[in-house]
């Protein structure tokens, strides 16, 4: 998971979600779980806002349109961050609003939104907040080590380590490293790929956390430790030129 930078919804599609936002809020609080679902599934709904609404996300998203909670899968749903269950009134609220794939949000996260006893979300909002400051991803085994309760939650709800994540993260540390000992050839212009195409390369492959984590961790003081067996690419990712071609 990567700070995700969240766009500015079109005036249209605000003014659109607005008004159907207000029909929710004229039903009883008892019925407003079953109207914002039912307003949701409108073919008009899917016209004039979901459709609009999940090109934004794309965009946003990192690589080619991967989820913004495990970042492998391609994202094929709009997730309601805070669920239509626990807060009708936030199904149109474009800040509710996250891409992730089916995996991720029928399989895992489902209606879950865990809170604390002050009644503050214990999920992570990638487009709120930094991930990194409530996980820690372990590069050797691609899994994720909690910082804080709300990164402990996060990976249970949303299946963060589970294997196939974590075998996809390692693959995607190998092609990093790939790419980087590339580099000073293809700045030379004696290597098969331009800088360009390496940044390419790394950037739209899925794991996108992967090379963001290896880009903080170098500037640890942990550094020599965590890449004690490729030490060789240390220099390339703290060279300011490498960090602002990769650096989200």
């Amino acid at each position: 998971m990567i700070p995700i930078i969240r766009a500015d919804l079109p005036t249209d599609v605000g003014n659109r979600m607005a008004v159907l936002t207000g029909e929710i809020r004229a039903v009883e609080p008892s019925g407003r779980a079953a109207t914002a679902r039912e307003t949701w599934r409108r073919s008009s709904t899917r016209t004039d806002v979901t459709t609009p609404v999940r090109a934004l996300l794309a965009r946003m998203a990192p690589g080619a349109e991967r989820c913004m909670y495990c970042g492998d899968n391609q994202g094929t749903d709009i997730d309601h961050h805070e669920p239509l269950a626990c807060n009708p009134l936030r199904t149109f609220d474009w800040l509710n609003h996250l891409l992730a794939c089916s995996h991720c949000n029928s399989h895992h996260k489902r209606d879950r939104y865990p809170v604390d006893d002050d009644g503050r979300p214990l999920l992570i909002d990638p487009s709120a907040e930094d991930p990194f400051e409530h996980l820690l991803l372990s590069l050797s085994v691609g899994e994720y080590r909690p910082l804080t309760e709300k990164g402990t939650r996060s990976i249970e709800v949303f299946g963060l380590n589970r294997p196939i994540l974590a075998r996809g993260r390692l693959q995607a540390f190998a092609v990093v490293v790939m790419c980087l000992r590339q580099w000073r050839e293809a700045e030379r212009g004696s290597g098969l790929y331009e800088p360009d195409a390496l940044s390419h390369i790394i950037r739209e492959q899925p794991c996108a956390d992967v090379c963001q984590a290896m880009l903080r961790q170098v500037e640890s003081p942990g550094a020599a430790v965590v890449f004690r067996k490729v030490p060789e690419i240390v220099r390339v990712l703290r060279d300011p030129v490498v960090r602002r071609a990769l650096l989200r």
